[in-house]
Formats: structure tokens, sequence, C-alpha cells
């Protein structure tokens, strides 16, 4: 059995690494890489924090692996995260890395384009303000209106410090009245001011009663 193996050594070995670079070959060969453009999300945002702004919302990512896996690989099949779990009020550099890119098996990045993210975070606060019904037109001759009640009266906001603090009174969507000529009571939407405002409720019962001119 020694004497076998022992025979043609040179050989024997001379064809393992012989199959060894064709493995090699013949795989690099199978590889491929594409440039994919995926969003970046955030995790782990602190609580009474929020994020107002990022100076990158999609990064390029070159990606490698065999075709025949590459080929079938789409931008929704790939997560960027910044982990902002240790983040703090006001502007930081997020550096990104591969542990911050979930990727499909056997595939691996070859280059992250930017590699770093700005972020800029605020406060959160909550406050509550007044409800102004917003009413349109008028009634019918001979008609008036006889008051306007908002239930509820006022609503909680939450959003960031810079915005919330500049509202004190938040109005509903138009109510039409042209012509009516008895108590009307209907449903209406907010109508929010910033886009990082939030209504704790997001329709208002308005009641616009209706009285009759005393002749």
């Amino acid at each position: 059995m020694r004497k076998f193996f022992l025979e043609n050594l040179g050989l024997k070995t001379a064809a393992i690494l012989l199959s060894v670079v064709l493995w090699i070959f013949v795989t690099s060969r199978s590889q491929s890489e594409i440039s994919v453009d995926v969003p970046i999300e955030f995790k782990n945002i602190p609580t009474g924090l929020e994020v107002v702004n990022h100076s990158v919302k999609v990064i390029s990512l070159n990606i490698k692996g065999q075709e025949r896996l590459i080929k079938n690989v789409k931008p929704s099949d790939i997560r960027v995260y910044i982990d902002l779990s240790k983040s703090k009020k006001g502007e930081s550099i997020y550096y990104i890395t591969r542990d911050d890119i979930k990727l499909p098996h056997a595939i691996t990045v070859m280059n992250v384009s930017p590699s770093s993210v700005k972020v800029i975070t605020e406060e959160t606060i909550t406050k509550t303000v007044k409800v102004t019904p917003v009413i349109t037109g008028d009634p019918e001759r001979g008609y008036y209106v006889k008051s306007i009640e908002a239930v509820p009266q006022t609503v909680g906001l939450e959003g960031i410090r810079s915005e919330i603090r500049k509202v004190n009174t938040i109005k509903t969507e138009p109510l039409d009245i042209t012509g009516v000529n008895e108590t009307l009571t209907q449903e209406l939407k907010l109508e929010l001011t910033g886009k990082n405002i939030r209504a704790r409720i997001n329709d208002i019962k308005v009641k616009v009663v209706i009285g009759a001119v005393r002749k």
C-alpha cells in the first residue's frame, strides 16, 4: 500500500495541483460583479430622538458572487442598516461597514460608496394644541351660523422640538356650508403643518349649528 502511494509521487502531486488550479480558474471565471443602489435604513433610534435629515439616501454597492446567483440579486434583497443606538441630539457621522450590510448567501461586498453618512437628529416632544375648524361659504339666505363645535377641542401633537414649538393651533380641512339650512356634522381631517409633526388622532368631528334669522 505504501509503495502504491509513493510510486510516481511527482506525477500525482502535479495532478492534484493541476486540479486545484483548474478549480480556482473555473470558479473565478464563474464569478461576476455588479453595482446596486440600496436605500439606507435606520435602526435602534433612541426614544425621544428623531432623524430629521441625512446626507445620503442611497448607497451604491459593488457586490460579487457566482454568476448564477448574482444575476438574480435585486436591490430589495439587500439591506443597509445604520445603528443609531448610541446617537445623541445633533449631527453625527456614521461609517458604513460590512457588518451594516445584509446580503444574500454567498454574495460579497467589494466596495461601498459613499462610505459614510451624516445624520442629524432632534429631540422629540409632545404638545396639546387647540383645534380650529375651517368653514367656507355661507348658509342659505335667511340662516346663519349659530356656533361651531369641534370634538375634541384639543389634540395632542408629537414631533421635533423645532417644529412643534411653532404650532399653537391646528386647522381642519375646509368644510363648505354653502346653501346649508340645517345643522351639519361631519368628520374632517387635520391639516398638519411640517413634515415632522404627527397628530395623536387624524379625524375631528365638527358640528356647525345653523339657526334661522328671526323676522
